[in-house]
């Protein structure tokens, strides 16, 4: 994992914190103002085999309600986008849901929309959005 928000302390077992120190596959950003975390991009590196490289996928970008609307989550994607360069992505994707009018206008900012749709297959309801 990258820039580990919990540092050293003990992670209590089922918390989401443990399950992503216990991932290997997952790396996160994290964005702090001295100690103090302001936010986090959680982020996979996966094969694109269509353009034979990687890609990046960001799976979750948030900023403390606090600490909104002063660019941290711009600079949380700038830093992803500098990544993809030096690991030589072929692209950073995510996704958002339709009603995060908020994220959607930063997005427009600073990507463009694919076209693509997304779909997801609900295998557990009780814990999927």
């Amino acid at each position: 994992m990258r820039g580990v928000l919990a540092g050293d302390a003990a992670l209590a077992p089922g918390t989401a914190l443990a399950l992503l120190a216990d991932d290997t596959r997952t790396e996160i950003l994290g964005a702090f103002r001295g100690a103090e975390p302001l936010g986090f991009a959680i982020f996979h590196d996966l094969p694109e085999v269509v353009f034979a490289r990687r890609c990046g996928q960001l799976d979750d970008l948030f900023v403390l309600p606090a600490a909104r609307v002063q660019g941290i989550a711009r600079r949380l994607i700038g830093a992803l986008t500098d990544l993809g360069h030096e690991r030589r992505w072929s692209h950073l994707r995510w996704f958002v849901p339709p009603e995060d009018r908020a994220a959607i206008a930063l997005y427009e900012r600073v990507a463009e929309e694919p076209g693509w749709r997304s779909f997801i297959c609900r295998l557990d309801p009780a814990t999927s959005l």
